[in-house]
């Protein structure tokens, strides 16, 4: 979002936009099936009170596999159950014979790997992208010992010809000789559908292009009924992802041509089935229980709840923004709004007068200057023309960090002292940068407008750099 609005504050570096964020969060016992809630009880004890508490989701281990294990599998076998009465109803609806009507009683298999996906289907989720690759896709539903079923729901916006495209695409697949009961499209999503699918699928898949997903929030619905997700790192799955809690789509890559990444993510993609995920789900070693997919299991629950819901989304706005802009107000609002007046004054002039700033001369007090031991201290001054402007209303700093093609990485700030003052509105300030590490290292000295009031250092938009 920052990179969005940079051009607004000129000169202000990316990382300084003063546009911030909150990640969305799901209403946790609205999406929560009946069995989990009763799992929960049991052997987490008071998690409604403790939801936002990620310490206390670690009781998800109290959990015994066997239990985890036959609340999930009852979740699914009424998925499969739901879906199967779905699919016939509509094919009774539109006149199918009675046999393809009765061949619905065959759709799924409540003992195979179940992967979902619904959402909107927008172009840019690639609602389609499973089926770039037909041959590997048919493997994979049709192994003898491991195979896969996915389950697809959605809608598009109705002026959206490239979305309602992807679901016909989708729905032919599904149809398809080698497709068919191993590839279902729920028609007519909406909550009931998606409650019933982020309870009952082992594997919620999301690949959108990146950076096109702001948040996402279909993904946060299965971790808490002991869902893993399989997604790109873009939206809220970048951060939560940590390795142990579900796959990410080709993570090594941030963005390119749609092209590019649609060839990267769907290799990525079929990789991580046929080689991890696949295997791992039919991994019983004791040939009753996938023990170490009922890790991962707990690993989803314990780091997804607790952070992405709305008791935590609400609490973040509220501290982070609603709080101190409330603050503000009532300070702005006391003794006849008199701090309201002398702010916005106060910015007035500092509006007219700052063209007049400028950093004539920065010198450093080492006598190596190219050369400095880690640990030493690095002095610099700067002589700095303020004009009219009152030095008490400004801060003077020094930006640096690791030289890189002409700019600052990873960068610091040490804020400067006054240390003189030769008249004509001509200041020196003095600042000493530690040489923490080896490397090569760069800096600037700018100057900033400060006041008491100011909500943020950024507000006036103005700044200016040697």
């Amino acid at each position: 979002s920052r990179s969005l609005w940079k051009d607004v504050w000129t000169g202000v570096p990316q990382h300084e936009v003063p546009i911030t964020s909150v990640t969305n969060g799901i209403h946790t016992k609205t999406w929560l099936a009946p069995e989990f809630l009763v799992l929960y009880d049991k052997y987490l004890g008071n998690w409604e009170e403790n939801l936002t508490n990620e310490d206390f989701w670690r009781r998800v281990i109290d959990i015994p596999d066997a239990i985890l294990w036959d609340a999930h599998q009852k979740l699914k076998l009424r998925l499969v159950q739901f879906v199967r009465d779905r699919v016939k109803s509509q094919r009774e609806r539109i006149a199918e014979s009675p046999e393809f009507i009765r061949a619905a009683n065959r759709i799924l298999d409540p003992e195979i790997l179940t992967i979902g996906f619904a959402r909107r289907f927008a172009t840019y989720k690639r609602g389609a992208l499973l089926f770039t690759d037909k041959q590997r896709l048919h493997k994979l539903l049709n192994d003898s010992t491991r195979p896969v079923q996915f389950i697809f729901a959605g809608k598009a916006h109705p002026r959206d010809e490239g979305g309602k495209a992807l679901i016909q695409e989708v729905y032919k697949f599904s149809r398809e000789d080698g497709f068919a009961n191993r590839i279902v499209f729920v028609e007519d999503y909406d909550t009931y559908i998606a409650r019933r699918l982020v309870q009952g699928v082992d594997l919620w898949l999301t690949n959108p292009l990146r950076p096109l997903e702001a948040s996402g929030t279909s993904g946060m619905k299965a971790p808490p009924n002991g869902g893993l997700n399989l997604s790109v790192l873009d939206g809220w799955w970048g951060e939560s992802y940590n390795g142990n809690n579900g796959w990410a789509i080709a993570g090594e890559i941030k963005n390119g041509s749609v092209e590019f990444q649609n060839a990267v993510d769907c290799s990525s993609l079929y990789q991580l089935l046929e080689n991890q995920i696949v295997p791992l789900y039919y991994a019983k070693p004791d040939g009753k229980l996938p023990l170490a997919w009922l890790q991962l299991m707990r690993e989803s629950i314990r780091s997804v709840t607790p952070v992405f819901n709305t008791h935590r989304m609400v609490k973040e706005y509220t501290e982070r923004l609603y709080v101190p802009a409330a603050e503000a107000h009532r300070e702005f609002f006391e003794n006849d709004c008199t701090a309201a007046t002398d702010l916005s004054q106060w910015k007035s002039r500092i509006r007219k007068d700052w063209p007049q700033i400028r950093i004539d001369d920065i010198q450093v007090g080492n006598k190596d200057r190219q050369n400095i031991p880690v640990g030493e201290l690095v002095e610099v001054s700067a002589r700095v023309h303020l004009g009219a402007v009152d030095p008490q209303h400004v801060r003077v700093e020094v930006y640096h960090g690791e030289s890189d093609n002409g700019g600052i990485k990873n960068p610091a700030i040490t804020t400067m002292n006054q240390a003189g003052q030769n008249g004509d509105g001509n200041y020196l300030y003095r600042g000493s940068v530690p040489a923490s590490e080896s490397g090569a290292y760069g800096f600037s000295v700018r100057v900033l407008p400060t006041h008491p009031h100011l909500q943020q250092e950024h507000e006036l938009r103005l700044i200016t750099w040697s």
